[in-house]
């Protein structure tokens, strides 16, 4: 059965078809990201994910200084918590500073967060 007779016959029974809405768009422009001018400017917080095998699932949380492109910290566990991100964040800071700025992009369809300290 095609569209257009599906069509006829929801017409002739009296029902209608909710029409689905389209794909949400960003609103405004984005601009790019300044370049990080000095060490400690900005941090940006990354999650992989891998598997051991086909069962164990775990992540990895990776927080990088974007001047001199050092890795700060590499977390790996089965989950990472909110908590757990902040803890690892307040010891960083113990150790490095505070950044100007974190940057995260958690979801690929999410706009760019940026934090600042």
């Amino acid at each position: 059965m095609n569209h257009k007779k599906l069509y006829r016959l929801y017409r002739e029974e009296g029902l209608s078809v909710k029409r689905r809405r389209g794909r949400k768009r960003a609103r405004g422009t984005r601009s790019p990201m300044p370049e990080a001018a000095y060490p400690n400017a900005r941090w940006s917080l990354d999650f992989l994910a891998d598997s051991f095998g086909a069962s164990r699932k775990f992540r990895i949380l990776a927080v990088i200084d974007d001047c001199s492109r050092e890795n700060l910290c590499l977390i790996a566990d089965t989950s990472i918590s909110g908590a757990r991100v902040a803890r690892e964040l307040d010891a960083l800071v113990r150790i490095y500073g505070k950044p100007g700025c974190i940057v995260s992009d958690r979801a690929i369809e999410a706009p760019l967060v940026q934090a600042q300290w």
